[in-house]
């Protein structure tokens, strides 16, 4: 292993962790932004609006890393706050499929919005051109390393 293999390895874990939820959500609060459900559940949203095609609750499940059990709590939670709703699998009516609702839509524009504003002000002392190719280049990581993990 190269040294720019360990010095992107150790950068990622520190994203990570300024990334979590925890972080953010404090941040949100600290500058006055709280929505009305946990944020986990916005999470939720999050994976069911990048989905391909609506994802079941199991589906949800398996890509936030989490049991089936709170999945179906942060799907209720979802759905109890009109950011989601089910409709039946066409394909199998045993099985349900979660869309977002115009509300859904809404709130996660708004939490993509805040998170987009964040790198802005962290980025906003640097050269167009460095802006540029972080871009460029944590895109071709995250497609990368997603492909590699699936």
């Amino acid at each position: 292993m190269d040294r720019n293999s360990e010095s992107i390895a150790r950068a990622l874990a520190a994203l990570r962790r300024a990334q979590s939820r925890r972080a953010l959500s404090r941040l949100a609060r600290e500058r006055g932004r709280r929505g009305p459900v946990p944020d986990a559940v916005y999470e939720l949203l999050d994976v069911v609006a990048a989905a391909g095609r609506p994802p079941t609750v199991t589906e949800v499940a398996a890509a936030l890393g989490t049991d089936q059990p709170r999945a179906s709590r942060l799907t209720a939670q979802a759905l109890d706050a009109g950011l989601v709703h089910r409709r039946a699998d066409q394909m199998d009516g045993r099985r349900s499929l979660l869309e977002p609702t115009a509300e859904g839509r809404r709130a996660l524009a708004e939490i993509q919005g805040f998170r987009a504003r964040v790198v802005a002000e962290v980025t906003a002392g640097w050269d167009p051109a460095d802006r540029a190719a972080l871009a460029e280049l944590l895109a071709r990581f995250t497609e990368d390393f997603t492909a590699l993990v699936r």
